[in-house]
């Protein structure tokens, strides 16, 4: 993947793929033993919209792991992380929508933003590009019709983005946990590199519930999570659950010297 952008630029960057005969790719059905990978057990299974675009099979290797997990006892999320431009080799929005359904119903955990709602699962709501992008309500507005479609997702969380520019951005995080909605602050970051922010917060956002934080504490650390990794170059982090927590508890994503 290549990302394109001017530093003080308004629009958001493009991307550009190159991910064509990639390995990933020609993963199928069987190619895993998933009661050997789990024997040791297993607590938490994820996977996402860009691995299920990538080829025909690919979706029915995340539902082959979903469900092998779910025996084994472990919570299952899934980002949607809906992108038009994987997807429009192989069926578009209208196959994007089906294929996501289907791995949607074994997935206890849901992350997405009102997009990827509408356009990975088919499910109508406002339009994303008329509102301010941090502000919650378009999200929270479609909660009871993914929970009506999908009624065994029990949380529903995603980042909320305002770009500035290209390395000035607004931040803020939200929730629906269990009936319940949550928000983070919202912040203002100074960013270096922002491809992985919204893995981020994911990670950090689970890493609180795997550790049994309070609801809100969870959507902060996932939040504070997102928000140091944009200032770290690529899209692997480089923060400490110390840095994260401090963050969380109102600190600044500036390096501490």
């Amino acid at each position: 993947m290549s990302l394109f952008g001017d530093r003080q630029a308004q629009a958001g960057p493009v991307v550009s793929y190159n991910r064509a005969n990639e390995a990933g790719a020609l993963l199928k059905p069987g190619d895993f033993d998933w009661q050997a990978i789990f024997s040791g057990g297993v607590r938490w299974f994820h996977s996402g919209g860009i691995f299920a675009a990538l080829s025909p099979t690919t979706s029915e290797v995340i539902i082959e792991g979903m469900q092998a997990a779910k025996e084994a006892g472990a919570v299952v999320s899934f980002d949607l992380n809906y992108r038009a431009k994987l997807w429009s080799i192989s069926g578009g929005e209208e196959r994007a929508a089906a294929v996501l359904d289907r791995i949607v119903k074994n997935a206890d955990v849901l992350v997405g933003n009102e997009e990827d709602l509408q356009k990975g699962l088919g499910i109508p709501g406002p339009e994303v590009a008329v509102r301010s992008k941090l502000d919650p309500s378009a999200f929270f507005g479609m909660i009871d019709q993914v929970v009506k479609k999908h009624p065994q997702v029990k949380i529903v969380a995603t980042t909320l983005r305002e770009v500035r520019s290209t390395n000035h951005h607004g931040w803020s995080a939200v929730a629906w946990i269990n009936g319940q909605t949550y928000q983070a602050p919202a912040t203002e970051l100074d960013v270096f590199d922002r491809v992985g922010g919204g893995d981020g917060f994911a990670s950090g956002f689970f890493y609180g519930l795997l550790t049994n934080e309070p609801p809100e504490e969870c959507v902060k650390l996932g939040w504070a999570h997102g928000a140091l990794l944009t200032t770290f170059p690529g899209d692997t982090t480089m923060a400490t659950v110390e840095q994260v927590r401090a963050f969380a508890k109102g600190g600044s994503a500036r390096i501490q010297r």
